[in-house]
């Protein structure tokens, strides 16, 4: 009798808790709702694996990271010829052929590359580019990416515009990532609204820097300079109330002379607090 007890416990355990064994990939886990989390149930109502991935790597989703401090324009321009053209250079080769095709002394002397030395390089490459000065509608009305340098933080910096939609300039920073600027922040960073193209047909055109939805994630800067200093998610009055409720009440005699009550009965709530020795 009770070997068929804990046989028929062993089969229920197995039932309820089994799982398929199915390779999953490595940034895969299982999801896994039950019908009724209260009771114990054959049946799963939702399972399946889903996939996560740092958030890292879509901050620079299409980015060429700069590996060194001063060489964000090899780095902003390898990510726009892999992204727009299609290359499929590393930054490394970016920064020899701009030595080989730029103006070497300069740029170990200015310790950066200029848009000249991109113009160099990519002319190399075989193909049409320059370096334009406009307005910031000449910028939007290309509708393609463009190395654009910007004075931000105390430095000069070169980075890829990406497109610009509701009030917003969206670009690929080889630093930072994928940021956005407002308008008028943008405008005033720009530096001598420049800009540099590479001329490409359009059935050439890769589509690796075209903005995503995931892009458009972003605070508004108003939105974080009103709730920078609030505590919102655990007010203090909130977590006090909390206390309160898991506390026990003794009624006591105020001994507050500056009370009005002085004397008379009160509640005090004792909470219990937990210290290391």
């Amino acid at each position: 009798m009770l070997e068929i007890a804990l046989g028929s416990a062993l089969m229920y355990y197995f039932a309820t808790e089994a799982f398929d064994i199915k390779k999953k990939p490595a940034e895969a886990v299982y999801y896994t709702e039950m019908l009724d989390s209260r009771q114990n149930s054959f049946n799963r109502m939702h399972r399946e694996p889903v996939l996560i991935k740092p958030a890292l790597v879509d901050q620079f989703r299409g980015i060429v990271r700069q590996a060194y401090d001063y060489s964000c324009g090899s780095a902003a321009l390898t990510t726009l010829l892999n992204g727009y053209v299609g290359t499929q250079l590393s930054e490394q080769q970016t920064m020899n052929g701009l030595l080989k095709f730029g103006e070497t002394e300069k740029i170990i002397q200015r310790r950066s590359f200029s848009l000249l030395d991109m113009k160099r390089f990519v002319g190399a490459l075989g193909l049409e580019s320059g370096g334009f000065k406009g307005e910031f509608s000449d910028l939007v009305k290309q509708a393609q990416p463009a190395i654009v340098p910007i004075s931000y933080a105390g430095f000069k910096h070169f980075v890829v515009f990406k497109a610009y939609k509701n009030g917003r300039v969206y670009v690929a920073d080889p630093a930072l990532g994928n940021i956005s600027f407002d308008e008028q922040r943008f405008k005033e960073i720009w530096e001598n609204n420049t800009l540099f193209l590479i001329n490409v047909a359009p059935e050439q055109r890769k589509s690796l820097l075209a903005l995503q939805d995931a892009d458009l994630r972003h605070v508004e800067d108003a939105t974080v300079n009103r709730y920078a200093f609030v505590d919102m998610q655990y007010p203090q009055f909130y977590s006090e109330k909390i206390a309160d409720k898991a506390s026990t009440i003794r009624l006591d005699k105020n001994l507050n002379e500056d009370s009005a009550n002085f004397g008379d009965p009160t509640y005090n709530f004792l909470r219990l607090y937990y210290k290391s020795k």
